[in-house]
């Protein structure tokens, strides 16, 4: 079994802290990038908009996710020792091997299955986990550092 990535909220409170802690490096993110493609101040307003940024931090964040992989018999030896999850698996049964995701927050565990790609299972399994776990928990949060304009533009 192998664990990629270090994040494993234990609470809604502490998932929503790392969410906004990557508000700052994304937009650091955004506003690099344009500079390298060397965006003007108009081109940057019209282009860099609080949207972008924002996909940005949710990519930084999924992208911090613990995910486990390893053989099915590994994730249902897993399984059997958390019976308090609820389990969500996406995939072929016909596979052997497993990527999974436990937020214990939410007592809810993704997984999904794969023979021969691990790395994109488990990038598949972060967009998943992101989209279904925590994103509907931080809609309407309004986080106070995920517009453009506090991006601060290419000249910052």
């Amino acid at each position: 079994m192998e664990s990629h990535g270090t994040l494993s909220p234990a609470s809604i409170e502490e998932a929503r802290a790392a969410f906004e802690a990557a508000g700052p490096t994304a937009q650091r993110v955004v506003r690099e990038t344009a500079k390298a493609m060397e965006f003007d101040r108009e081109e940057y307003r019209e282009r860099v908009t609080s949207a972008v940024v924002e996909r940005v931090r949710n990519a930084l964040f999924a992208d911090r996710l613990a995910v486990r992989t390893g053989s099915r018999a590994e994730f249902e030896s897993w399984v059997e020792d958390h019976p308090d999850y609820d389990v969500e698996t996406i995939g072929s049964d016909d596979v052997d091997r497993v990527a999974w995701h436990a937020a214990p927050f939410a007592e809810t565990a993704l997984a999904a299955t794969f023979q021969n790609e691990p790395e994109a299972a488990v990038e598949t399994l972060r967009r998943q986990a992101f989209g279904r776990l925590y994103r509907p928990r931080f809609e309407g949060d309004g986080g106070e550092n995920d517009g453009a304009e506090a991006a601060g533009g290419p000249d910052r």
